[in-house]
């Protein structure tokens, strides 16, 4: 029987019944990814990685991106995490910032759902990094 978890899928914008699966599946052109956990969306087949480096190794990096939200995700991170790296903003605090500004309890970038949340993400940090210049 295989593992199953109920997360948020992006692509077929309702929770789902994922099932858990490895990197092999999801990855099968990168060896160096095949023995790391992943939720998969059969229904779609798009996928989210694992907190693999925590006590809860299974445990979903947030809600089931599709790709386009997936590489919107990570163009946030090329944005958001420099200004933190750099000593600029504290991690925390900024997160906070985020989530003051979007009218939310929690910011995380992984459990962004959709291309207009992103967009919202995005221009938020712009407008921070900016205020904070």
């Amino acid at each position: 029987m295989s593992k199953k978890r109920d997360i948020f899928c992006c692509g077929c914008g309702e929770t789902v019944s994922a099932r858990f699966t490895d990197g092999g599946e999801v990855y099968p052109h990168r060896k160096d990814l095949k023995a790391l956990p992943f939720w998969k969306c059969d229904a779609c087949g798009n996928f989210v990685g694992c907190h693999h480096k925590t006590k809860n190794r299974t445990k979903p990096l947030g809600v089931i991106p599709t790709p386009e939200l997936k590489k919107a995700r990570q163009h946030i991170h090329r944005i958001l995490d420099p200004l933190w790296k750099s000593g600029r903003f504290d991690r925390r605090e900024l997160y906070s910032m985020i989530a003051h500004a979007l009218d939310i309890e929690e910011y995380h970038t992984a459990d962004i759902r959709s291309i207009e949340e992103a967009r919202d993400v995005y221009r938020t940090v712009k407008e921070l990094e900016a205020s904070h210049a």
